[in-house]
């Protein structure tokens, strides 16, 4: 009898499946994920071999069956692979609606006023800033939108001790503000129209939304129609992450007579440790490559544009977020919780300055040209870098003061 040899050498187990599946559904693992990501794009994209980078993120990827003209591997990360990152932004959002911190019109007043005014302020500040300069307009909303992700990862990590209303603060004003920016792209980045396509994808969404009401709980139903929708939608010339956050606000969660887990939290145990293992980072790798040499990263500097995306993440955010929750504090329109102190609050505010994956794909949207898109890639990660930075010697200082009050009391 002869004796099998193994190909793979390594073959995970079940259990080790699962154990890597469970720590992908963590925001730390998957903010780490994406942040070795983006350090091997922007360590290979600076070395000798720069080229065979750029050749990957340009290698072409579009049969002429598909009808989606000319896509290359970092569209199809940003287009496709984004898509279920928004998807999940969908369901986080539907969740807050029905069970968390947006239910109540009066708790979601806070986050809700501070996301609007984090994305008022930066894009003021950015078309100011870059006033003058011929088509920058079109980056206005570069700096308005705040990374999920890498936003709770830093908060994980820096802050552990952080007070769940805090934490609840942090995501609601996540999810608001990818609300508004995946609006914003539908309504400011379709440069053409194409009415039939943009018809069918809304059909499919309306079917799956109709099942969902149903409670139907196949995903051999779903899954069709999901791509459909994507397909229809990109065709149309809308981005099709505009389809993917409308199917996750449409995911049932109510809940089951059996106790079985929603739709909703189905689809979010299937396809969370996909997004963070897999489609954010890849994204980031194929988006973050940008050349810093000190002629390259002089410019971000000297470029107007790349400066009012920095100045719009790190000063914007900041003074919108802290500003909009004072004042709808100071105007009774919101209450403070309990556990939060205004210092922890600014440490968030300087956290919502993390503008990485929304930014990147906003960015990749505006400019055309490349050498302006990789400056504006240069300033996200520079203003991402800062705001990470700033908030977490806010939080480590907090840690401390706690740690002498609980020692104290």
């Amino acid at each position: 009898m002869q004796r099998r040899v193994a190909i793979w050498p390594f073959r995970p187990s079940d259990r080790y499946r699962r154990n890597l599946a469970e720590a992908l559904r963590t925001e730390t693992v998957g903010g780490v994920i994406m942040l070795l990501a983006t350090v091997v794009a922007l360590v290979w994209a600076n070395t000798p071999w720069a080229s065979s980078y750029d050749a990957l993120r340009h290698f072409e990827v579009s049969p002429s069956w598909l009808g989606l003209g000319h896509l290359d591997l970092a569209h199809w990360a940003s287009g496709g692979l984004l898509s279920v990152f928004f998807f999940l932004a969908g369901l986080e959002l539907r969740e807050e609606l029905a069970h968390g911190e947006l239910r109540d019109p009066r708790d979601a007043a806070l986050p809700v006023i501070a996301a609007v005014a984090g994305v008022v302020l930066p894009a003021v500040i950015f078309l100011l800033v870059s006033r003058g300069v011929e088509g920058a307009a079109r980056g206005w909303a570069i700096p308005t939108a705040t990374d999920i992700a890498f936003a709770l990862a830093v908060l994980a990590v820096t802050f552990s001790a952080c007070p769940a209303p805090l934490r609840a603060f942090l995501l609601t004003l996540a999810v608001v503000d990818d609300l508004i920016a995946i609006t914003i792209i539908a309504v400011f980045y379709t440069d053409e129209l194409s009415l039939w396509p943009l018809l069918l994808g809304a059909g499919c969404v309306a079917v799956y939304g109709l099942l969902q009401s149903k409670g139907v709980r196949t995903p051999w139903l779903y899954v069709p129609l999901a791509l459909l929708a994507w397909y229809f939608t990109q065709r149309s010339g809308v981005h099709a992450t505009v389809a993917a956050v409308a199917l996750g606000m449409l995911t049932s969660s109510r809940e089951t007579p059996d106790e079985r887990p929603t739709n909703a939290e189905s689809a979010d145990h299937a396809l969370r440790p996909f997004s963070a293992g897999v489609c954010v980072p890849v994204f980031a790798f194929l988006s973050a490559g940008v050349t810093l040499g000190g002629g390259a990263l002089g410019q971000v500097f000297t470029d107007r544009v790349a400066l009012g995306v920095i100045l719009g993440l790190v000063v914007g955010k900041f003074v919108g977020v802290l500003g909009g929750t004072w004042v709808a504090v100071r105007l009774g329109l919101a209450t403070l919780g309990e556990d939060v102190h205004w210092r922890e609050l600014a440490g968030v505010a300087m956290l919502a300055g993390v503008g990485f994956t929304v930014s990147l794909l906003i960015g990749g949207l505006a400019y055309d040209d490349p050498a302006q898109s990789e400056r504006v890639t240069t300033a996200v990660l520079v203003a991402s870098v800062v705001a990470s930075a700033a908030a977490t010697a806010v939080f480590r200082r907090r840690v401390r003061v706690r740690r002498r009050e609980a020692a104290a009391g």
